[in-house]
Formats: C-alpha cells, sequence, structure tokens
C-alpha cells in the first residue's frame, strides 16, 4: 500500500533531504488534498513540532479533518494524542517521546498505549546510521530499530521505520532493512526513506510492507 506523505513546515507542504535540506515547498495545498482524498491512508507530519521550533497544529487539525491521516511530530502527551484523533486522526504517531538516555522507555510506551489504545498508536522508529534518531533526527540513542521493535511490540498497533539516511534522496529504500525487520512484528510494518517507484512499492508489499512516499509524489516522478 502506498501512503502519500504530508510534511508541514512554516505552513507550507514541504519535502526535505535527510531532514535537513529543503527541496521543495507549495504554498496551495488543495491539488495535493484532492489528489491525495482517494488513499485509505495518508501520513501527516508537523515537522515544526518535531525540531521544537514552533508547530502547525491548527493546519494539522484542518487536514485531518478532511483526509484519514496518522499525525505525527512532536506528539509527546496522551492529551495532544487525544486532542489530534479527537479533531480527526485515525492514528498518532510517537517517536522521540518513547526513548530515553538508557534506550526504550516502555513506561511511557504503556501508558500511551492505555490512553488512547493500541490500534491508534503507531511507534516511529526512525534510524540514522543504524540507530534510533529522536528529536527532529537531531540526537541518537544507542537502540538498534530491532531492540526497539521488540520492546514497543505490545503497546502499539504499528510501526512506522524511517531510514533518514536515504529520506528525500529518491535513492531508493534500502530493502534489506524490510526484509530483516518484518519477521520481527506481527503489526503493520510501514516504511518510508528515499522510495521512488511503483517498483519499489510493489516489492515492498509482497513482503507485507506498507510505503510512505512523500518526494517521489512531490516530484512527479510516482503518480498518485
Amino acid at each position: 500500500m502506498l501512503i502519500p506523505s504530508i510534511d508541514l513546515m512554516g505552513g507550507r507542504i514541504v519535502q526535505l533531504e535527510r531532514g535537513e535540506q529543503l527541496r521543495l515547498a507549495f504554498d496551495d495545498f488543495e491539488p495535493w488534498l484532492e489528489r491525495f482524498s482517494r488513499y485509505p491512508l495518508v501520513q501527516l507530519i508537523d515537522l515544526d513540532a518535531a525540531k521544537r521550533v514552533g508547530d502547525n497544529r491548527a493546519l494539522v487539525e484542518q487536514i485531518a479533518r478532511r483526509l484519514p491521516v496518522q499525525v505525527g511530530g512532536g506528539v509527546r502527551t496522551a492529551a495532544h494524542a487525544r486532542a489530534l484523533l479527537d479533531a480527526g486522526a485515525r492514528r498518532v504517531i510517537f517517536g522521540s517521546v518513547l526513548f530515553g538516555q538508557d534506550g526504550v522507555d516502555t513506561e511511557a510506551a504503556a501508558s500511551l498505549s492505555a490512553a488512547i489504545g493500541a490500534p491508534a498508536m503507531v511507534a516511529g522508529i526512525d534510524t540514522k546510521a543504524g540507530r534510533i534518531a529522536v528529536r527532529g533526527w537531531r540526537e541518537q540513542v544507542n537502540v538498534t530499530p530491532g531492540e526497539a521493535i521488540a520492546a514497543l511490540e505490545p503497546w502499539c498497533g504499528a510501526f512506522l521505520y524511517t531510514h533518514v539516511d536515504t529520506e528525500g534522496t529518491l535513492s531508493g529504500f534500502p530493502m534489506e532493512a524490510a526484509r530483516s525487520l518484518r519477521p520481527l512484528t506481527r503489526r503493520q510494518l510501514i516504511v518510508a526513506g528515499g522510495i521512488r517507484g511503483r517498483e519499489e512499492i510493489d516489492a515492498l508489499e509482497a513482503m507485507g510492507v506498507d510505503a510512505v512516499a512523500g518526494m517521489a509524489v512531490y516530484s512527479g516522478l510516482l503518480a498518485t
């Protein structure tokens, strides 16, 4: 399944390379919202909130009322997650809050899961150079994706694995990562980072893995 991505920064739809360098920006949302309305799930990320430099919460809530979205970026509390769900989001992505200096924070995961329900909780496994990246991908914790999945399996309904090293590069997603992670969880596994064409999405689907695409969609390489 293809999941189109809407990344928000400064009130615009943007695409960044490796979460840092701005490559594309759009002020007109309507054409994209119309195109994405045919999909069963759309990913919506507030990059400003993820980087702790503001937020696009009003815009997130507007989009959540129109599209079936899973929302992430700077969500740290059950109250914030509940507000997003009440605004229309289908699921909420949690990332940095699930990790502490000592590794995976299973107490936080359990608390969030109890508050909103495991089906509404997506665990973000953002990986840079083989380790979990947090706080807008600017810091890392000494946890591998496999370790994170094993610890968080009881608390979430899905995992979102983002390969930061290839994010926004159109260089292709590393299929070996999907092949190694798929047997580790019974949950829905979604991957992102560098996807550039339909062949990759079909190959991932054959493994039982869903794919988020952003740059390929907005640059016209992948039709929606």
